[in-house]
Parts: C-alpha cells; structure tokens; sequence
C-alpha cells in the first residue's frame, strides 16, 4: 500500500469516527429531553414509564380539583373517559384551567395512579384542544 493511499483511510477514518461520536452525543442529548405524550389509561395500565419527563392529557374531571389553604399546591384528576389519574401540580395554574376542560401536565409519573406536574398547559379557547388529547379522546369515544 503507498502513503498516501495510507494517507487517506486515516484521515477517512478519523473523520468517520469523529462523525460517529458527534451524533452519538446529539442523540444522547435528545434521548433525555425528548417528553412523550401518554393518555391517562396508558399511565394507569403501566405503559408510560415512571420517574422519566412525560406528558399526560386529559379532561379535568369534575368536583375533583383540591387546592391547598397554605401554599401553592393543587390536585386534580384527569380523565380520558376510561382511566382516572390523580395529578398534583405546585404553582400558579393557568386562567383558562378548570374542570371539564382539556388540559396537559407535563412531569413525573410516580406510580401508575399519581403523577407529580411541573408545568399544565390548558387550553385556549373553546375550539382548541391539542392535538394528542383530541386524538387520544376521540379514539376512546369511538372504539
């Protein structure tokens, strides 16, 4: 083999290992911010995974939003019409939350009947739901 044939497949395989290595550490990066969207029955029937960040959406159900006398906590549960998760959120809820209406907390799922919100998204208007909600109830209505 002549150097500069020698030349070449070290530089080409130098550049292909360090090409390997930078998308190995992105895809590393996301495999940590990356925030599924789960229904309240796959939560409660243990197909989300627990302790990950995750999504869960719903309807708030009625009479079920319990505010704290001494501090910021709330809890609520959300429904898809077939599974109730219990969700406990510290902070200012949005103006539009209330019950009957769609909401996403996204959090930390701490077993399959509770699940602890860092942030709940509700929605905006009378005709918004998001996507993955209206999705996910209009799937359990019709089956």
């Amino acid at each position: 083999m002549t150097p500069a044939r020698k030349r070449k497949i070290t530089i080409l395989v130098f550049s292909m290992s360090v090409l390997f290595l930078a998308a190995a550490l992105v895809l590393y990066a996301l495999r940590q911010n990356i925030s599924l969207f789960y229904t309240p029955s796959q939560a409660v029937m243990g197909e989300a995974p627990q302790n990950h960040n995750i999504r869960v959406g719903g309807m708030v159900e009625k009479g079920s939003i319990v505010r704290s006398q001494k501090s910021l906590e709330v809890e609520f549960k959300i429904t898809d019409f077939n599974k109730t998760l219990t969700v406990t959120y510290t902070g200012i809820l949005p103006d539009l939350f209330r019950e009957e209406q769609g909401v996403v907390a996204e959090g930390k799922l701490l077993n399959n009947r509770h699940f602890q919100a860092s942030q709940v998204l509700a929605k905006h208007d009378a005709n918004y739901m998001p996507p993955e909600v209206k999705a996910a109830l209009s799937k359990k209505v019709n089956s």
